[in-house]
Order: C-alpha cells, then sequence, then structure tokens
C-alpha cells in the first residue's frame, strides 16, 4: 500500500495543475489522503492498540481499502465513461464503515474518515447535487450501521446520537461544491481572459513587425523618442544615418554633440534648435532643411517632427530624415547653370540693343518708313524683353536683393504702375481701379518697390483671360503699410498656392491655358518684400480671383536677404 501511495504522491510532484492531470492520475491523488491517513492509523494502533487490528471487521475495512486503492492504479479510467470512477468513493464510505464498525468500544472518531471521500465527491466534475446527496447518506449509513446490528433495540435517541457527523460532511460537500463550482467559473474566465491577452499579443507582434517592415523598406530615417528625448525605435535608415551624425570615433554622443549645421554648412545648429530639443519644446516642424557630417562628406537633411501627447502633456516625438543631398546639389547646379547662362546671354544682348539703337537712330536721319523702321523698332522691343528675362534669372540664380531705402509716395507709385499696364489690361478687356489715400508714404526702394508692384499687375492682368477687375489699394493699419493687388480672375488651389512663390514654378492650368511666363516674378517679389523686412501674403479661389497683399513696416530693416 506504500508503493501505491508513493506513486499517487508522484503525481503531485508532475509540475503541473489538478485539472490539468488526466483522468487515472486525478483517482490516484483523490484516493492518496484516505490511505495514507489509515496507514498512519495502523502505525498508532500496532503501537498503542495492537487488539484492534485483529477484528475481523477492521481487517475487512482495511482488505477492502486495499482493494480500492490497486483499483485505482490498474483500471484504466481515461477509457472508461467518465462518472464510473465515483464506484471508488463509495466503495471507500463502505470500507470505512467496516473500519469503524471494528473500532467500536476501542477507538474513537474512525467515522470521520468519511471527510475524505466526501472531499472526492464534492470536488468532481460529475454532478453537485448527486455528491450532496452521496456525502450524507454515506457517513450516514456508516453511523447508523452499528445501530441495525446491534443487539439493542433500535430507538430514536440511538439513531439522533450519530446524527451530526453525517450533518457535517453534508454541509462539507455543499462548501465543496460551490467553492468548486466557484473556482471552475474562475478558471474559465481567466482561460478567456489569457486568450484575449494572448490574442491581443500575437496582433501587437504581428502589427510591430509590420510597421517594422513598413519603416525598414522606405529610405527615410525615422527616429521616435520618448518622454525624457530619448531614443526608443529607430528603423535601419536612421541606424544607417547615426553614425553619419556622430563626430569621427564616437559611438555613444548626446543629441548637441552631433555634427549638425545650417544651412550655410559650416554653423553648428545651437543645441536648442536641433530636431529633437525642438520635438521637447512641442515643437512641430516640418522640412526644415539641415546639413549634417563631417565637413568632407556632409549630407543635406529634410527634417519634419510630429509630436505625441498624452494626458500628462509631452509623450514623446516622431521626427523623420530624409536625405535630399542629391536634391540639393541638383538646385544648386541648377542656379549656376541659369546664373552662367544669363551672364553670357547679357553681353550680345547688350551689343544687340546698341546696333538696333544705332539702326534705328540713322532711319529716322534717312528718314525712312515702311517695313525697316518698324521692323527694328520690333526687333528692339522684343531684345529689352529678352533682356529684362535674363535680368530676371540672374536675380533669382543670385538669390540676393540689396535695397535703397528712401520715401515713396504710394499713389505715385501705383498711379505709375497703372498707367504702365494700361495697354495690355485694355487688350485683355480687364478694368483697372485703385483706392489709396494721397498722402501715404513708406520708406523703401522705389525702383524695387515698383517692380514688385509690376509683377503683382502683371500677373494679374495676365491671369484674368476672360477680362474682369483688377484692383489696387494702399492703407496703413499703425504698424505697417499694406499694398493689395486684387484680381477677379483664375484663381488657384490651396496645393497650387504653397508652391507658388518657388522658382520656376507654374499652376497646371496655367500651362493648360497656354499663358507665358517664366515662373520667377512672384519668387523674385518675395526677396525683395523680405528684404525690406516685410511679408507678401496670398488668398485665393478657383474661378473667384486671387488678392496679393504686401506688407512694410515703417520702419523696416534693410538688409539683403540670401535665399537659401
Amino acid at each position: 500500500m506504500s508503493r501505491l501511495s508513493a506513486r499517487m504522491l508522484a503525481s503531485l510532484r508532475s509540475g503541473r495543475d489538478f485539472h490539468e492531470l488526466s483522468l487515472a492520475q486525478r483517482v490516484r491523488i483523490s484516493q492518496a489522503p484516505l490511505v495514507i491517513t489509515v496507514a498512519l492509523l495502523c502505525l498508532i494502533f500496532a503501537t498503542l492498540l495492537p487488539e484492534i487490528l485483529t477484528r475481523p471487521l477492521f481487517q475487512t475495512g482495511l482488505a477492502l481499502l486495499a482493494v480500492i486503492t490497486v483499483a485505482t492504479a490498474v483500471v484504466p479510467w481515461d477509457r472508461l465513461w467518465y462518472p464510473s470512477y465515483w464506484i471508488l468513493p463509495i466503495l471507500d464510505f463502505a470500507a470505512i464503515g467496516f473500519l469503524y464498525a471494528g473500532s467500536i468500544g476501542l477507538a474513537m472518531g474512525i467515522y470521520l474518515l468519511a471527510i475524505f471521500p466526501v472531499f472526492w465527491l464534492s470536488w468532481s466534475r460529475v454532478s453537485a447535487a448527486g455528491a450532496r446527496i452521496l456525502s450524507f447518506i454515506g457517513p450516514l449509513a456508516i453511523v447508523w450501521n452499528p445501530v441495525f446490528a446491534s443487539e439493542f433495540p433500535v430507538t430514536g435517541q440511538r439513531l439522533a446520537a450519530p446524527i451530526l457527523g453525517p450533518l457535517v460532511t453534508l454541509a462539507v460537500a455543499v462548501t465543496v461544491t460551490v467553492m468548486r463550482r466557484d473556482m471552475a467559473d474562475q478558471q474559465a474566465a481567466l482561460a478567456a481572459k489569457d486568450e484575449q491577452l494572448e490574442n491581443a499579443l500575437r496582433q501587437s507582434t504581428e502589427r510591430s513587425e509590420l510597421l517594422d517592415g513598413v519603416l525598414n523598406a522606405i529610405d527615410v530615417g525615422v527616429l521616435v523618442v520618448g518622454a525624457t528625448g530619448a531614443a526608443v525605435h529607430k528603423n535601419s535608415a536612421m541606424e544607417g544615418l547615426d553614425d553619419r551624425l556622430r563626430p569621427p570615433g564616437r559611438k555613444h554622443t548626446q543629441e548637441a554633440d552631433l555634427l549638425f549645421f545650417a544651412a550655410d554648412r559650416t554653423t553648428a545648429l545651437p543645441p536648442d534648435r536641433r530636431p529633437i530639443a525642438r520635438a521637447k519644446q512641442g515643437e512641430s516642424f516640418q522640412d526644415v532643411l539641415l546639413w549634417a557630417g563631417p565637413p568632407e562628406n556632409q549630407v543635406a537633411l529634410s527634417c519634419s517632427a510630429r509630436i505625441l501627447r498624452n494626458e500628462y502633456g509631452f509623450h514623446g516625438a516622431v521626427i523623420a530624415f530624409h536625405d535630399i543631398t542629391a536634391l540639393a546639389d541638383a538646385l544648386r547646379a541648377k542656379d549656376d547653370f541659369v546664373s552662367s547662362v544669363s551672364h553670357e546671354l547679357r553681353t550680345p544682348l547688350t551689343s544687340i540693343m546698341g546696333y538696333l539703337d544705332l539702326a534705328q537712330d540713322e532711319a529716322e536721319d534717312l528718314g525712312l518708313t515702311g517695313t525697316i523702321p518698324h521692323a527694328i523698332s520690333v526687333a528692339q522691343r522684343n531684345s529689352e524683353r529678352l533682356l529684362l528675362l535674363v535680368s530676371d534669372l540672374l536675380a533669382a540664380a543670385s538669390g540676393s536683393v540689396s535695397v535703397d531705402a528712401q520715401p515713396v509716395a504710394v499713389a505715385e507709385l501705383i498711379s505709375t504702375s497703372l498707367r504702365a499696364a494700361a495697354p495690355r489690361a485694355a487688350a485683355a478687356g480687364v478694368e483697372l481701379t485703385t483706392s489709396c489715400a494721397p498722402a501715404l508714404a513708406v520708406q523703401a526702394d522705389p525702383v524695387r518697390l515698383a517692380q514688385v508692384l509690376d509683377n503683382l499687375l502683371s500677373n494679374a492682368i495676365k491671369y484674368s483671360p476672360d477680362g474682369g477687375t483688377v484692383t489696387v489699394s494702399a492703407w496703413t493699419d499703425g504698424t505697417c503699410t499694406c499694398l493689395e493687388v486684387r484680381d477677379t480672375g483664375m484663381g488657384m488651389s490651396e496645393q497650387d498656392q504653397k508652391e507658388l512663390f518657388t522658382k520656376f514654378f507654374r499652376t497646371g492650368a496655367v500651362r493648360q491655358a497656354g499663358i507665358p511666363g517664366a515662373g520667377l516674378g512672384l519668387a523674385i517679389s518675395k526677396n525683395i518684400v523680405e528684404a525690406h523686412g516685410g511679408t507678401i501674403t496670398l488668398v485665393s479661389e478657383p474661378g473667384v480671383g486671387s488678392a496679393f497683399t504686401v506688407s512694410l513696416p515703417h520702419a523696416p530693416s534693410l538688409t539683403p536677404i540670401t535665399a537659401l
């Protein structure tokens, strides 16, 4: 019997929960407590009450218990009908009954061994009601059997005396079945939560792998920083860019140590203007041009940042670095080419215009009329137009504008520009109107400001192909002087407005309409206005028209502006 008990206890050391074991293992484990307890009682009785071991009824109980215990080990309970194993605890009641009957007069309380099959039945998952019934009837049969088997008459007093034991086992059965059902519900709830957590973890892992795959597939360096500014994630492009940002020979650096430079490629960015520092300040930005790396191997980076916030404020940021070195080099090469070609064109154009002037003077001296003077005049006009275009190209390529500020009468400036634009407006069917206080004046470069106004008027007339009205207004609001050119022409989309002041940009509608132009006038006008310390803004809507507003401060900072 001791070897069988050892086998039963071995199942408890398997490292698995009881409900995870096979039915055969659970049967052996459930029988083990009763077997071990009876074995200990026999040892005690052999020492203190050897007479009890010689009683036939007690020996019958031990024999029956041994047979039941052997059955738990040898019968393939997993292959039988599941509730069939209940025969074992029911037989245990019988074995305990023999032990109890054989111990009367020598030992007390052996009927309490019935608590073991009661626990077994109550903890099983066969039938809670059946377990409760058997947990009362079994112990009741144990304690009443000696009453009916004795030679004394059966009385109510003799039947009532031992009834407490069965009532207690019934209460234990009810308690255990309730606890068993509650624990089963808890296990089911935990299993459902475990499944939900596993599904959530699997989905999170899949999404994380998908995100990593997407981020690693693009050629933009992506850096995610946490609330402290420390990096929490980098894609492969960012890891490759890291080495170029660090000073040579250093593997671990702070952002303040990285090789970040301004647009001039030599001025190191101050610590508070670097990408992570700006993001920690809660600043979102887009397409900021930075140069990074050692001077002999610099890269141009377009940097953008988006802030992550939670209920406590700044929670992190996503910062993207796009290598635009090839684009920056191409733009610089384009500007160099435009500047070189423009210089080369200016010299022969000047010579052509000089000879055309001489030819015009000679034609007038000779009193020539007809085709020749007209052809010379057309050639002069187109050569002047070509020279103006070359000058615009040079100004756009240089990217800098110098101004000579002096008092300018705004009304006179507008009047002059309107007179110059009147023939083109009349040819296009456009009406020109103005609204300006006669005494309004501004401190500005009259030639440059006239160039801006001429460009805006020219565009307003050009982009009103179906006629309409162009209004030039001027006013002061106490802090600045404003000039506005408003038309009722084609207008433009929001997307076109974002690119409008870019050199050589022309909207798709303008290209489709075949309206001539080089796309330089507004870029040059913006440089001139910014050189005066002012701003130029646009409000436009397709099919409604556009309004350009130039705002000049009363005391401008007149310094040359260099375009990046």
